[in-house]
């Protein structure tokens, strides 16, 4: 049986550069990541202080991710972080999630060009024949990211997450199958190429 083998990797587009995270990115992160608004549907709790974005760095550091911190190339900054998540090497599928961006880096070709490296990663060199995103169902902004990058709805997992607050999350998922890789590729390059 052909398993995936996934470790730490950099990709390096013309916007963004994804690099293993680790600690040194938590100031980076912190500087972009205090608005309130991008940790609204997450499942961490608040975040308000930079001690906060390192105990979510360890926190995710401990975990059989493979996180990246995002870098944007032209100013240097952290622009954020995603990461791979719900590795199953068994059966070649993984999750892409855990994503937040800076509110300066939102609605760029950061989001696009960030997706269409780590498709390109998981498809073309790690082998997927899935990948999978999820998002709370009140996340309507984040559904519409996903459905603009290609991915197909398969549903909603009632009171699938217990939140920090003891409130019950709904999530709702999305895939891209590796068939249909190449018209995704396809457009997504369409889309980057329109962008400066």
């Amino acid at each position: 049986m052909v398993k995936i083998k996934i470790k730490p990797v950099v990709l390096t587009g013309r916007h963004v550069r994804l690099e293993p995270m680790n600690e040194t990115h938590v100031p980076g992160l912190a500087a972009i990541g205090m608005d309130e608004g991008i940790w609204d549907y997450m499942l961490y709790g608040d975040v308000r202080s930079e001690e906060d974005i390192r105990r979510w760095v360890k926190d995710i550091l401990s975990r059989p991710d493979i996180p990246f911190a995002v870098v944007h190339l032209v100013s240097g900054e952290v622009a954020g972080a995603t990461r791979y998540l719900n590795i199953e090497s068994e059966h070649r599928g993984l999750e892409i999630g855990g994503t937040w961006y800076g509110l300066k880096f939102q609605r760029t070709a950061v989001n696009t060009e960030c997706k269409y490296l780590l498709l390109k990663h998981a498809f073309e060199t790690l082998g997927c024949i899935r990948v999978q995103f999820k998002t709370d169902v009140r996340n309507v902004r984040s559904q519409r990211a996903i459905e603009r990058i290609g991915a197909t709805k398969e549903g909603i997992l009632r009171n699938h997450m217990v939140l920090p607050d003891g409130g019950y999350r709904d999530s709702v998922y999305y895939s891209i199958l590796d068939a249909e890789w190449p018209g995704v590729k396809k457009d997504l390059e369409n889309k980057l190429s329109k962008t400066s």
